[in-house]
């Protein structure tokens, strides 16, 4: 029988409250990963069939599947003038689960970089460590 993970630093919980400030819709070019599911669900809100929407709106990157994004590096789905998501009910589980994404809970000095560059982490309520680790399978952050 092996031992129960150790708690990690963020045990306690982390703050977060989103601003719908739209910064992690944009900014420099990246990946927002998407599967046959999330393709689906986009495709419904949309009022597409699931193979229009990804001819539309999706890329392959190698074995993969991405958002498109426009020159600037917004997503395609984020409207610059009115700074929101137009699919936000549907959003892919990427964004769902923004700031909770491994590489920027995997430590302290880490989590401070992404409080300096989004506004709602640090701020609102604590987020507890349950809903934290719901989050951290939503996949890899924009690379």
């Amino acid at each position: 029988m092996s031992a129960p993970p150790p708690d990690p630093w963020y045990k306690d919980g982390l703050r977060f409250a989103c601003t719908a400030c739209g910064d992690c819709c944009t900014g420099a070019p990246g990946y927002v990963w998407v599967d046959d599911a999330e393709i689906a669900r986009l495709a419904e809100h949309m009022h597409l069939e699931p193979v229009d929407f990804e001819r539309r709106y999706v890329r392959r990157v190698g074995a993969r599947r991405s958002l498109l994004e426009r020159a600037t590096g917004a997503c395609v789905f984020f409207d610059e003038s009115a700074r929101r998501c137009r699919v936000y009910p549907a959003r892919p589980t990427q964004c769902r689960t923004w700031p909770f994404w491994p590489e920027n809970v995997s430590s302290p000095e880490r989590w401070a970089e992404v409080e300096q560059g989004c506004p709602g982490s640090g701020q609102g309520a604590l987020v507890p460590l349950a809903a934290i680790r719901r989050s951290l399978g939503g996949g890899p952050g924009r690379e």
